[in-house]
């Protein structure tokens, strides 16, 4: 495991109402890979094999708002069509913005993320 800096972000966790359903939108979508904790936990790897963030059951859906999780893509016309075809949704865009372009979906749990890539 990587060392742990002082004020970094340091673990994204999603809430999630079916757990099954989140792990495969997200391999289906961005090639996840997961390490299982039971029925109700689910550990994100990262790239380089260690643990990024969580997926984690709950009984309802988590209210939208908050802070809003970015994915970067090297090719978002790509992503955009992994998402819908893994079962996302497709909310905004894909739009410009200074430096970029981006996207935001949602999930099969309905948390909304995004995902840009450099122009």
């Amino acid at each position: 495991m990587t060392d742990h800096a002082h004020h970094r972000i340091d673990y994204v966790e999603l809430s999630v109402t079916d757990l099954t359903a989140a792990r495969d939108f997200y391999s289906a979508a961005f090639g996840w890979e997961f390490n299982e904790y039971g029925p109700a936990y689910a550990g994100i790897k990262g790239a380089d094999g260690d643990e990024v963030g969580g997926l984690a059951q709950v009984e309802e859906p988590q209210p939208s708002g908050g802070p809003l999780v970015l994915l970067y893509s090297a090719d978002l016309d790509a992503s955009v069509d992994a998402v819908t075809t893994a079962g996302g949704a497709v909310v905004n865009g894909p739009y410009e913005f200074p430096g970029g372009r981006r996207f935001h979906f949602t999930d099969p749990s309905g948390n909304e993320l995004g995902v840009w890539a450099s122009s």
